[in-house]
């Protein structure tokens, strides 16, 4: 494992694993070299826990898909738990109520439900999500919409890549571990 953690030494490990794929006259990052990589795969939760290790978050969610994979490492250097996040209508049949929202049209134009288990969020939470990647901060705004409704404390995005607008930057608290344009 890796001896420094800190984002700043971790950016450049990050760079050096996304390769660019043409689709047509777009590019588009490939990073999931990222999950191949045992060294990255160890440091990377400690790193994205340092962005706001000093709030002292006490949940760690993730939204489904790679939320699900960074979240629990980041949890885990946090010493606190994970929730989370799921993508679409989820059936209720458990005694544990869902909170649900919608989120706003996303980089594809497309509105999500998302939904987590209101067991999951206690008013004495202090909440901060985790994701790959954040641009137009659809559902970033829509989890904390949800951590809101549970009445828990939103702390912010813990990114590892931000390609978000200012706005969207100053309203979520996104911190990151690289800028999109750094790849």
């Amino acid at each position: 494992m890796r001896k420094d953690s800190s984002p700043r030494a971790f950016a450049a490990d990050l760079r050096s694993l996304v390769s660019w794929h043409q689709r047509g006259e777009l590019w588009f990052p490939e990073y999931f070299h990222w999950w191949r990589d045992s060294s990255t795969l160890a440091g990377i939760g400690p790193a994205l826990a340092d962005l706001f290790r000093a709030e002292h978050p006490t949940v760690v969610v993730g939204i489904e898909a790679h939320g699900i994979l960074l979240g629990p490492l980041t949890a885990l250097s946090l010493e606190v738990g994970f929730a989370i996040v799921r993508k679409g209508d989820q059936p209720d049949d458990s005694e544990d109520r869902l909170i649900t929202r919608t989120t706003p049209p996303d980089y594809k134009h497309r509105s999500l439900n998302l939904s987590i288990r209101r067991s999951l969020l206690r008013p004495e939470d202090r909440v901060v999500l985790v994701d790959d990647w954040i641009e137009t901060g659809s559902q970033a705004s829509a989890v904390r919409s949800l951590v809101d409704d549970a009445g828990a404390t939103w702390l912010g995005v813990a990114a590892a890549v931000d390609g978000a607008t200012p706005e969207v930057r100053r309203q979520l608290t996104v911190r990151s571990l690289l800028h999109e344009r750094a790849l």
